[in-house]
């Protein structure tokens, strides 16, 4: 049986993904299905950058503002809603866009993850929630790093849940997280682009964002939710940006502060994001951004990806069919 195609883009922070998805999306009678942590949760838009209507020009959009900012979503719950989403799309006739910064996120559809089957331990969670209320989300992270480097790695340092979880799955069964996540053939037919643009050109782009954000009303975002009782120390509140607004609005930190630790943590951040975005990986086509065009890259993707269907009889015709051709 032939695998439908699937256009996976992933890039750092700020590279200009969300832009780039539209414009392909456009070009190649696709639907983007949004594989971005931050983008779950309704009424976090400033801060996790979502785009506007506006942005999206009339392309769908999905697994945006799929939860309130106090409910967890899983890697599994998200694996299955993409999966949906995707099976939907194609159902349509349309090309599915996967797009995203969270590496762990793509994988999982892409790589045909297994997460660990590991059932919620309350009593575990509550237990490393404290230690990291007593000791900070990084000395918890810390410890993890000790325990399991590779999973430490993967793991944005502030995102408390996942440092739990991984914390949780190592104590309940004795083994590395790391190596607890079974993957199998992709069930599609990937090309997978990848975007960057040079280190400080994208700094830039960093800067400039967060920036923007306050000018655009993020401490209005943030004191909204504080008001609906959405605590800071949510783990949905760890995106970066949200605790520091929260302090500002307690006068815990000055507005420059709090732009100024927004600003290192992303760049940290982007750093972060090679671990599971290489250079080398030889699966993901790159495209500097400051090279090449959105045009282009469609015309890339139209013909590699028609190129690799080649070889999977009718995958081909479908293929042409979905890209509009």
């Amino acid at each position: 049986m032939s695998k439908p195609p699937l256009i996976v883009l992933v890039g750092p922070t700020a590279v200009g993904k969300t832009a780039l998805a539209v414009e392909l999306a456009l070009r190649l009678n696709g639907e983007v299905v949004s594989a971005d942590s931050r983008y779950f949760y309704r009424g976090m838009n400033i801060g996790a950058a979502k785009p506007t209507r506006e942005e999206m020009r009339g392309v769908p959009h999905h697994l945006i503002d799929v939860a309130e900012p106090d409910e967890t979503w899983s890697l599994a719950q998200f694996q299955q809603a993409a999966l949906a989403a995707i099976g939907a799309i194609q159902a349509r006739g349309r090309m599915p866009l996967l797009v995203g910064g969270t590496g762990q996120y793509i994988r999982a559809v892409t790589q045909g993850w297994t997460p660990p089957e590991v059932p919620p331990n309350p009593r575990l969670r509550a237990a490393l929630e404290n230690l990291a209320a007593e000791n900070s989300v990084y000395w918890l992270h810390a410890k993890l790093k000790i325990l399991d480097p590779l999973a430490a790695e993967r793991i944005d340092a502030r995102n408390l849940r996942r440092t739990v979880r991984a914390l949780e799955v190592i104590f309940s069964t004795g083994r590395l997280f790391s190596r607890q996540t079974g993957q199998s053939e992709s069930p599609f037919a990937l090309f997978q682009a990848g975007l960057s643009r040079p280190r400080e050109e994208l700094y830039r782009r960093v800067d400039t964002r967060v920036e923007s954000m306050f000018a655009q009303g993020f401490l209005e975002e943030v004191r909204g939710l504080l008001e609906k009782g959405f605590s800071p120390d949510l783990p949905s509140m760890s995106a970066i940006g949200y605790r520091e607004a929260a302090a500002v609005l307690r006068g815990e930190m000055s507005l420059e502060d709090a732009k100024i630790q927004m600003k290192r943590a992303t760049r940290i951040f982007v750093r972060r994001q090679t671990n599971w975005f290489k250079p080398d990986d030889p699966q993901i086509h790159w495209f500097a951004l400051d090279e090449y065009d959105a045009e282009t890259i469609a015309r890339v993707i139209s013909q590699q990806l028609l190129g690799q269907s080649a070889v999977n009889g009718n995958v081909a015709l479908e293929s042409a069919r979905w890209l509009g051709l």
